[in-house]
């Protein structure tokens, strides 16, 4: 079906052009002279009046044009004479194409709850919120595509389903085709995976950095970009099951190119985002007040400030602040930390640099000073951690002891041993949950406001 998208229209329609218009009804007010449609296609923030003047056929299929509904809408665009839009549409035809209930609809011209929104999460597309949330999304992942494509990356489509654990959780979902209620077992009575699909466990991966890590050793420069899986019994506003993560990995790099890597790509996406929904920003400042868009701005020109994690540590120990959880050199820090360093100390984004080697992954390349590693933490405004990265350990005999302090399977990590074996060279890479930025530069509390059909402990729905 031929049509003219909305958002085309508003930014370059012209008084006297014929367009059709195809969308879903968002309100409808009438009089005995004439009748207004508010009609939105999903292209764009900003909806389309449509004006029916009565006595025209256009003017009896009002009935059935109630909130909802679809319709076709074609005729001429005039300048309006009402506030808050520059064009309108005259309209010479009008076809409902799909009628809604008016009493059960259940998106009502109200407020209504992001509570309430995500128990009709197909419908909730069709908001201000969602639409805006969605339209944003979708700007962000183009522009993750054109950073590093502009930067000759290559991107590596990496497995969902593997045999590795990459951070040694264990919590991962596990894809069989055997019975689950009689699976296949040994002479000792264990499950036999050996007679499973794939001849041996296997799990929806967590991370497809170890994968990419073997295909920078060949690139150069790679990225993923995709579906991650996390199995974490975590109903918290800040956690899902299936989520998008963008991991890239850089060959003849060490955790100084890293971390520039980061402070750019997160920049760039800040400024895409200002630069291409300004509408969609401007809707979520005013109607949540949970992001700034003076502030985005301000990130995308900023300079992100440096601190290791021991200087960290000595600020956060100093400040006199009362935090709910303890602050020592050794564990990890949690968000409210975070939150400290970059809204209070440096007010402003901020990567932590070198952690303790014991509350780190097993591939991080440890220091001279046997006690930490090359790892980066970027830090955000607001969020905290927003990204997660480390130089790789490339040192093939370094790596063979971290595994075994860690009690990790040695036999089924030596593919990845073959990568320090061959043609070993410095390599760094971080991770960024996508969704986690997608809530940071939209506002949206909750990150299953972020992703079309969230899926967490006791939720699958769709």
């Amino acid at each position: 079906m031929n049509r003219d998208r909305i958002a085309k229209i508003l930014r370059q329609g012209e008084a006297g052009q014929q367009v059709h218009v195809c969308g879903w009804v968002r309100t409808r007010r009438e009089s005995k002279a004439f009748a207004f449609l508010v009609v939105n296609d999903g292209s764009s923030q900003d909806n389309l009046q449509a004006v029916i003047d009565a006595g025209t056929p256009a003017f009896a299929e009002l009935p059935r044009c109630q909130t909802g509904a679809a319709v076709s809408v074609r005729g001429t665009l005039k300048k309006s004479e009402g506030k808050g839009q520059a064009m309108e549409l005259l309209v010479s035809e009008l076809k409902v194409l799909g009628e809604a209930d008016a009493e059960k609809y259940p998106l009502q011209k109200k407020g209504h709850t992001l509570e309430f929104l995500r128990e009709i999460g197909h419908l909730r597309p069709r908001t201000n919120t969602f639409g805006a949330v969605f339209r944003i999304r979708n700007v962000l992942s183009y522009a993750v595509h054109r950073f590093f494509q502009e930067r000759g990356f290559t991107w590596a489509h990496t497995p969902i389903i593997t045999a590795s654990d990459c951070e040694g959780a264990g919590e991962m979902f596990t894809v069989t085709t055997m019975n689950v209620d009689k699976p296949h077992r040994d002479a000792k009575g264990a499950v036999d995976w050996s007679r499973d699909f794939f001849g041996k466990k296997a799990h929806l991966t967590v991370s497809g950095q170890l994968q990419g890590e073997f295909m920078a050793m060949a690139m150069g420069d790679i990225y993923t970009f995709g579906p991650t899986f996390r199995a974490e019994n975590s109903n918290t506003t800040r956690h899902l099951a299936e989520f998008w993560m963008i991991e890239p990995e850089m060959a003849f790099a060490d955790i100084g190119d890293n971390m520039l890597l980061a402070e750019e790509f997160l920049r760039f996406m800040c400024a895409e985002v200002v630069r291409e929904c300004p509408a969609e920003l401007a809707f979520l400042e005013n109607q949540y007040k949970t992001i700034k868009v003076e502030e985005i701005a301000r990130l995308a020109e900023q300079p992100f400030a440096r601190i290791s994690y021991t200087n960290a540590v000595k600020e956060l120990q100093g400040s006199g602040h009362k935090f709910e959880f303890p602050v020592n050199w050794g564990l990890d820090l949690q968000s409210e930390h975070e939150r400290w360093l970059t809204d209070t100390l440096f007010k402003g984004p901020v990567i932590v640099t070198d952690y303790p080697r014991d509350i780190k992954a097993f591939y991080m390349r440890q220091n001279s000073d046997g006690k930490t590693v090359a790892a980066m933490d970027v830090l955000a405004p607001r969020i905290g951690e927003i990204i997660g990265g480390s130089q790789r350990e490339e040192r093939l005999d370094m790596l063979e002891k971290r595994i075994a302090e860690m009690k990790l399977p040695i036999e089924e990590l030596q593919w990845y041993l073959d990568t320090r074996r061959y043609g070993a060279c410095p390599h760094a890479g971080f991770g960024l949950g996508f969704e986690r930025l997608v809530s940071y530069l939209t506002g949206m509390a909750n990150i299953r406001d972020t992703i079309i059909a969230p899926r967490a402990p006791g939720l699958v729905a769709f």
